[in-house]
């Protein structure tokens, strides 16, 4: 079983702190650090400090040697496709070949328009996110002179260079909870399917249509990554464990430790080490190639220490 780290520096990380995070994941043996794409803070009062996600990620390369970056996801509408695909591209060249682009069709609203940012309907979003799936894979794959004809985006002629490090391309990660168009999307286009909001049961379930989704569409199914968000709040001991889940729970803002370990808990791996491999385990067993721990104290550096030895252990 692979693991990754992803992290929500929108809770007020500062750049010092990102890079600590970077090198303690590093260090800590993680292969991969993802992390959201978030123009707002949040949860809680909006207006604390939050990064652009590629710009962060263009420092970090330069601040370690073998992690990999990317974004959990990326909305389609922070940026055009040209502009996402020639930035990621030029991070992918400044790395070495370290980088992967998650795309997805924005959900918060307010971020948009507190931003200037037009915020579409659904359907419009997902028609943004299937089309720049597209670009930017033509934009990174094909040849010169490449055209796309979009509803919503129109590529004409294109002498697109360089080409990424990465061939035959950057890997492209499509993020989503398991519905229908999702597992269409990452079956056409993506690389990587990460699942989220999904237990264990549930990712078993829908693994399985993503399957079948593959076979509609002519894809091996073996040829996409497959990966699941857990979210995490463990401590090495009883105690420790007791202090991070509190934490969580007011930096979440959830009702109650009641409400994290009922409501949340048949996906979050909670508690102790012993308890957490319970809920790594049977995620294991569904069938994913990548547990992603998801981090919401970005803050508790110590935190990814015990997470990176803990992955190390339930690796194998």
């Amino acid at each position: 079983m692979r693991f990754a780290l992803m992290i929500e520096p929108q809770q007020d990380v500062a750049w010092s702190t990102h890079v600590e995070i970077a090198q303690r994941a590093e260090a800590a043996g993680f292969e991969i650090l993802y992390r959201s794409d978030h123009y707002e803070s949040f949860p809680g009062p909006a207006g604390k400090r939050t990064t652009d996600a590629w710009a962060t990620i263009a420092g970090l390369v330069h601040e370690t040697s073998t992690l990999r970056h990317g974004t959990m996801v990326s909305p389609v509408t922070f940026r055009h496709p040209a502009n996402v695909a020639k930035v990621v591209a030029t991070i992918d060249e400044m790395s070495g070949g370290r980088v992967e682009l998650g795309l997805g069709a924005g959900w918060n609203e307010p971020e948009h328009t507190r931003h200037g940012l037009a915020f579409h309907d659904w359907t419009t979003r997902i028609e943004m996110m299937e089309e720049q799936f597209q670009v930017v894979r033509g934009f990174w794959t094909e040849g010169p002179g490449w055209s796309f004809h979009g509803k919503h985006y129109t590529v004409e002629d294109t002498r697109y260079a360089p080409k990424p490090v990465q061939q035959p391309g950057i890997p492209l990660i499509m993020g989503t909870v398991g519905r229908p168009r999702g597992l269409r999307t990452a079956a056409r286009w993506s690389d990587h399917l990460n699942l989220n909001s999904i237990d264990p049961a549930g990712t078993a379930e829908t693994l399985g249509r993503f399957r079948d989704t593959c076979a509609v569409v002519g894809r091996d199914p073996g040829e996409v990554l497959t990966s699941v968000l857990c979210a995490v709040a463990i401590g090495a001991d009883r105690a420790e464990a007791d202090r991070r889940i509190a934490a969580i729970v007011e930096t979440m803002e959830f009702e109650s430790v009641a409400s994290l370990t009922t409501e949340r808990g048949g996906s979050w791996a909670v508690g102790t080490p012993d308890q957490a491999a319970t809920t790594i385990g049977a995620y294991a067993d569904a069938g994913v190639d990548m547990i992603v721990l998801q981090d919401f104290l970005p803050h508790d550096l110590d935190y990814v220490d015990l997470l990176g030895a803990l992955a190390k252990e339930w690796a194998g």
